[in-house]
C-alpha cells in the first residue's frame, strides 16, 4: 500500500483510503496475532440491532430514569441470550427467591450465576 500511495497524486480519494487503512494497521491485523479475536465484527452489528431498530421508541421513555430502567432490561435480556436462559424462568426463579436473599449476596441472583438452576432455553427458530 506504501509502494502505491508514493505513485498516486496526494490528493486522490485512493490515497485517503489507503491512509485510513494504514492509520488502523494495528487494529486490521489484530486477530492474525491473536485467535480469540474475531475477524469480523458482524457479530457484535446483530446484537445491536435490536437497539438500533428501536431507537425511536426509546424516545418515550418518559424520563431519563425510565431509559436507565429499559438500558437495564435490554442488558439483562442480553445476558439471558448468552448464557442460554429462558427469560420467564430466570424471571420466575428470580421473584420467587429474592424476598428470602441477602442484599450482600444480590450478584448470585444474576443470570450467569442462576443458569445452573433452570432449564436452558428451547433453540431459537430465526
Amino acid at each position: 500500500m506504501r509502494e502505491k500511495r508514493a505513485t498516486l497524486w496526494p490528493k486522490a480519494p485512493l490515497v485517503e483510503a489507503i491512509n485510513y487503512s494504514l492509520n488502523r494497521w494495528d487494529g486490521l491485523t489484530l486477530f492474525c496475532d491473536d485467535g480469540c479475536v474475531e475477524i469480523s465484527n458482524v457479530l457484535a452489528e446483530n446484537a445491536l440491532r435490536c437497539v438500533a431498530l428501536g431507537r425511536r421508541n426509546f424516545m418515550f421513555a418518559g424520563s431519563d430514569s425510565g431509559g436507565e430502567r429499559a438500558a437495564s432490561m435490554y442488558s439483562l435480556i442480553g445476558s439471558y441470550k448468552l448464557n442460554g436462559i429462558n427469560p420467564r424462568a430466570y424471571l420466575e426463579y428470580v421473584l420467587t427467591h429474592i424476598a428470602d436473599h441477602q442484599a450482600n449476596r444480590i450478584d448470585e441472583l444474576l443470570p450467569w450465576n442462576v443458569a445452573k438452576h433452570l432449564f436452558p432455553s428451547p433453540p431459537s427458530s430465526g
